[in-house]
């Protein structure tokens, strides 16, 4: 879709930006979701294999996503296909946070998982400025530093002594690492994009990723038994494919051709927010409220960040 039927280009800058505010809301609802499903379904599937089949099927509902509203598709495909390394790179990076974020699953529970994930504008920001040479406003740097505080808040269970010792769930440290390489796509999207509109740079990005999980993850992928598996993993599948992975890596697009990179990932900020109700819903339980008290840094944070936009 191009940037001008997205309502891009033609705007007034305060209207693009409250678009891009508007698109993260709604990238924050969706990815709340895959923590919660994820966390059911990742001991019952290889991470491996679960990316695979989701980043065919996203890639397919994006192709025809461009076929359908791309007023010319096959000349933006083909002008989009120079430089295939770039799709390599954030392929690459996309496809290590989605199999860490499963593996990490498998023995950390979501609210925590989603609670790192927060992490993530602190570290944008650094790759961002490393990256792009942007550079944050002082007050949107100690923002960004209450909200991560909140967010080790959670993921040490408001357990003072195990934050001053620093004792990290190997589930935790695992998603961390795949935290950092999502961080690192964001600034990537604005460096690398040559115009291109932002479902077909994410389609080679994933086609690209796929590629490269074969190569990584063929043996997992070989031997899961596709046939037995729970029809809760279909339903992730399909979930995190069309909801979580072409939508959402488009709306981040989106967002960070009208935001800055830390603010675009400000937005994870409301995610364990979005993943505490769903787990109640689902009957899971809610954290104590010691947790909670993180949980309300990190929302304090992004509206803070709000309100300096």
């Amino acid at each position: 879709m191009s940037e001008a039927a997205l309502g891009g280009e033609g705007l007034p800058l305060r209207r693009r930006e409250m678009a891009g505010h508007a698109a993260m809301l709604l990238f924050s609802v969706i990815v709340a979701g895959s923590f919660s499903l994820g966390g059911m379904v990742a001991n019952d599937i290889a991470p491996a294999a679960l990316n695979l089949l989701r980043f065919w099927i996203a890639a397919l509902v994006l192709l025809v996503v461009i076929l359908w509203f791309e007023p010319a598709p096959l000349r933006a495909l083909k002008a989009a296909a120079k430089a295939p390394w770039r799709y390599a790179v954030t392929g690459g990076l996309i496809g290590s946070y989605m199999i860490l974020m499963f593996e990490g699953l498998k023995t950390a529970p979501p609210i925590s998982t989603a609670a790192v994930f927060t992490l993530t504008p602190l570290i944008t920001a650094g790759f961002a400025f490393l990256v792009l040479r942007q550079v944050l406003p002082l007050r949107v740097f100690w923002v960004l530093i209450l909200g991560g505080i909140g967010a080790l808040w959670v993921v040490f269970r408001a357990d003072v002594g195990a934050l001053m010792r620093f004792e990290v769930a190997r589930g935790e440290l695992i998603f961390f690492i795949g935290a950092c390489a999502h961080a690192l796509y964001i600034p990537l999207l604005r460096k690398f994009n040559r115009g291109e509109s932002g479902v077909v740079f994410v389609m080679y990005a994933l086609v690209a990723g796929s590629l490269l999980m074969l190569v990584v993850g063929g043996r997992e992928i070989l031997a899961t038994d596709w046939a037995q598996l729970p029809p809760l993993v279909w339903f992730t599948i399909f979930y995190t494919a069309v909801f979580a992975t072409a939508g959402s890596l488009s709306l981040i697009h989106f967002g960070s051709m009208r935001l800055s990179g830390a603010k675009v990932m400000a937005y994870t900020y409301l995610v364990p927010s979005w993943v505490i109700l769903l787990e109640i819903l689902l009957g899971h339980g809610a954290p104590s409220g010691a947790s909670l008290v993180g949980v309300a840094l990190t929302v304090g944070a992004l509206l803070l960040l709000l309100r300096q936009d």
